[in-house]
């Protein structure tokens, strides 16, 4: 009886700390509606204030158990962003993002070393693995910002790619360094290229096999529920198959990602289908952020902190320049390599939006117990993430507005205000067109409704030109939407007539141009 009483008293347990975190994180997210304020912080850092104020009051939610982060939480967080990232905007800037996530992480790791090693005098070993984890970005609050913003999607792409690259890159030289640590790694440079080389490969590889397998899978039904359910199949597959025969479950996942959502879902889904799939990650992804940035303010320990001051300080100085060397250096390289310009303004905001996040704390807690120095390790990652969320997060937006970078969001809005109006109202004047439907209308009646929808009709004509007057971009912004639209149309005809039977693959798509 005692035997079988206990695992129930333990899963009761965990699931009224899981409760408790989800209420409190909702209480978050609702905080922001009651009070206007509160609109001025991103939602994940509001988290990590909320976090930080529990750990004040000494209330713990839940251990965060780094192995959670690493296989629970983290491939759906990176499917979700390689899912949304658009191949077409990616293959762009290919060259930076590139530069950025695998000389960026050499850079920022060499950086954060040799800065701990001189000046704050910890052991190399320690001084890398520290390094280490803080060279994987997370800028999920940030892109948030920049979408609710209207910052320039560019920008934003830039952002996320080099996140979701850098992250299996962060990964792999993580756990190269925690295996020298422990005298069981060869770290010449053949070694280590060859090791990288295989370990990138098979995640890589990973990828593409079961994003490709899935992508042509659904193109024989067409079943919702079950597609759903096979992109989530295919984030936690993907990671356990790629760590299991050695490679990068990261790379892994975010291949798959980019494979099916824009692959897959073009001539493997419906349009219906891709709005469930889409809507449904959206809630998954706010669902795991919510909890993760929740418990990184919940797990800091204060005094810990005091402790390791120093250390701290020297890693956030050290990180800080290092980024700004890789992001000024290698932008100025990838101008010259790739032709398009990334410019100083731009490559400011990559510099301080760097923040990181779930992903550098999973690693530092995933360092072995015997490793010596383990507690300067957690310290120094802990209130390097506290400071990057914190400061930097929080005045990422007065950044924006100094460089002049702040989006067109709320002319756009007003743009697409007017125009929902006018099509309501034109309906509203087709419909009016059919009088004979309803017999014994009142012709003042009817032609009283008639001039009311026609002069707004023309008041909305009015607005819309002097919009156009006061934003010349605004032409552009219009022909950006149509040829979203067209090709949206021309990809959708695509796909139904692969499933139809009608096509066996996918054609290029005539309208799709590069971005204006």
């Amino acid at each position: 009886m005692i035997e079988t009483s206990l695992p129930k008293v333990a899963i009761e347990e965990s699931l009224e700390q899981f409760l408790l975190v989800l209420l409190v994180a909702l209480s978050v997210a609702i905080l922001p509606q009651i009070i206007d304020w509160f609109h001025r912080i991103p939602y994940t850092l509001l988290l990590v204030i909320v976090g930080l104020g529990l750990a004040v009051a000494d209330v713990r939610l839940v251990q965060l158990s780094p192995e959670l982060i690493l296989l629970i939480f983290l491939p759906p967080l990176l499917f979700e962003a390689a899912w949304n990232l658009k191949w077409l905007r990616l293959k762009q800037d290919l060259i930076p993002i590139c530069l950025y996530a695998v000389f960026g992480t050499i850079i920022a790791i060499a950086g954060v070393a040799s800065g701990l090693n001189l000046l704050a005098g910890l052991p190399v070993t320690t001084a890398l693995l520290i390094g280490a984890s803080l060279a994987a970005t997370d800028p999920v609050s940030v892109t948030a910002l920049f979408r609710e913003l209207g910052v320039d999607k560019r920008l934003t792409t830039l952002m996320e790619g080099e996140s979701l690259f850098n992250d299996g890159m962060a990964v792999v030289a993580f756990g190269f360094v925690v295996a020298f640590s422990q005298g069981t790694a060869n770290l010449t440079v053949g070694a280590i290229v060859t090791q990288l080389a295989i370990v990138v490969g098979i995640g890589l590889v990973t990828g593409a096999l079961v994003g490709f397998g899935i992508s042509y899978l659904t193109q024989r039904f067409d079943l919702p529920l079950v597609e759903q359910s096979l992109t989530l199949v295919a984030a936690y597959g993907t990671y356990l198959i790629a760590e299991k025969f050695g490679g990068s479950g990261v790379i892994g996942v975010v291949t798959t990602g980019l494979i099916l959502g824009n692959f897959g879902s073009r001539i493997g889904m419906n349009p219906r289908t891709r709005v469930i799939v889409s809507e449904f990650w959206e809630f998954l992804s706010f669902f795991v952020n919510s909890i993760v940035f929740l418990l990184i303010g919940d797990r800091i320990r204060f005094a810990v902190l005091a402790e390791n001051w120093v250390a701290i300080g020297v890693t956030i100085t050290a990180m800080t320049l290092s980024r700004a060397i890789a992001i000024y250096g290698l932008g100025s390289l990838s101008n010259r390599l790739a032709g398009t310009e990334i410019s100083i303004p731009e490559r400011t905001v990559l510099w301080w939006g760097g923040l990181r996040g779930a992903v550098s704390i999973a690693l530092a807690l995933s360092v072995p117990a015997n490793v010596p120095g383990r507690d300067a390790i957690v310290a120094s990652v802990f209130g390097t993430v506290l400071f990057t969320l914190l400061f930097q997060g929080l005045t990422i937006e007065p950044l924006l507005a100094q460089l002049d970078l702040l989006g067109d969001l709320p002319m756009r809005q007003h743009y697409l205000e007017i125009v929902a109006r006018q099509t309501a109202l034109n309906r509203v004047l087709a419909h009016l067109g059919e009088i004979d439907r309803h017999p014994g209308i009142e012709p003042d009646f009817y032609q009283y409704q008639v001039s009311l929808v026609q002069g707004e009709l023309t008041r909305l004509r009015s607005e819309l030109e002097n919009l156009q007057n006061d934003y010349p971009d605004l032409q552009t912004i219009i022909a950006e939407q149509l040829r979203d639209e067209l090709l949206s149309i021309e990809a959708e005809t695509y796909a139904e007539l692969v499933q139809a039977g009608r096509l066996d693959r996918e054609l290029s798509l005539l309208m799709e141009v590069r971005d204006l």
